[in-house]
C-alpha cells in the first residue's frame, strides 16, 4: 500500500512537534487516535525521545498507509484499527493520548469515546493532547472556524468543530482536568488534558 499524504499534516506537524517536545516525556508509551495517514506518528516518533508510538484509526486505508510510513522504525508499533466508542481499546495503560483533526471530522459519539477511553488508559498524570479548531462556550475564534464548521456540518451532520467548555466538562467526568491550551497556526489549537 502506497503512502498517503495529507497536506494538512505536513503544514501542522512542526508547529505540534514543538509543542510535544516539551510535554511528553522521554521513555514515554504514546496511543495515537485518529492516526489518519499516519505521517504524525512516523514524524513524531523519530523526533522525540519516545519508547512506543500505537497508530490507530478506524479506517483501514489509513492504517495500511501508516504501516508504510512507520516500517522501519522499531518505536512506532504496528497500527491497530480502533472504534475509539467500543469498551475495550488495544492498550491497557499508556503516558499520552494524542489526537489530532479528528474530532471535528467524526460523530460527536467519537469525541465522548475519546475521553472515556482517555480517562481509562491514561496513567496517573498521564496527558490527553488534542489538536485542531475548538469553539468557547459556543463561539468560535475566527471567521474562517465559523465557516469551516458550516462546511462540515454540511458535509455530514454529525461533524462539527466541538465547543472546548463542553470537553472539558466531559472530561473531568472521566478524571481529566484540562490544564493547557497552546494558540496554534491557522486558528488550532493544542489543549492537553492530565489525569
Amino acid at each position: 500500500m502506497a503512502r498517503l499524504q495529507f497536506p494538512a499534516t505536513q503544514r501542522n506537524r512542526i508547529p505540534i512537534l514543538e509543542v510535544l517536545k516539551g510535554r511528553v516525556a522521554e521513555g514515554a508509551e504514546v496511543l495515537e487516535i485518529g492516526c489518519g495517514s499516519g505521517e504524525h506518528a512516523a514524524f513524531f516518533a523519530e523526533n522525540l525521545p519516545i519508547r512506543s508510538w500505537l497508530p490507530t484509526d478506524l479506517d483501514p486505508a489509513h492504517i495500511a498507509s501508516a504501516a508504510a510510513w512507520a516500517a522501519e522504525l522499531p518505536q512506532v508499533q504496528r497500527p491497530t484499527l480502533l472504534d475509539v466508542t467500543v469498551g475495550v481499546w488495544p492498550v491497557e495503560q499508556v503516558d499520552v493520548v494524542f489526537s489530532a483533526n479528528m474530532i471535528h471530522i467524526a460523530p460527536w459519539e467519537a469525541s465522548l469515546g475519546l475521553l472515556r477511553g482517555a480517562g481509562r488508559v491514561l496513567r496517573s498524570g498521564g496527558l490527553l493532547i488534542l489538536y485542531g479548531p475548538f469553539q468557547d462556550n459556543g463561539v468560535h475564534n475566527s471567521p474562517s472556524n465559523e465557516a469551516f464548521d458550516a462546511d462540515l456540518r454540511r458535509r455530514n451532520p454529525e461533524w462539527g468543530v466541538r465547543d472546548l467548555s463542553v470537553l472539558r466538562r466531559i472530561a473531568a467526568e472521566h478524571g481529566l482536568r484540562g490544564e493547557e491550551e497552546v494558540a496554534m497556526p491557522a486558528n488550532n489549537r493544542v489543549v492537553v488534558f492530565r489525569r
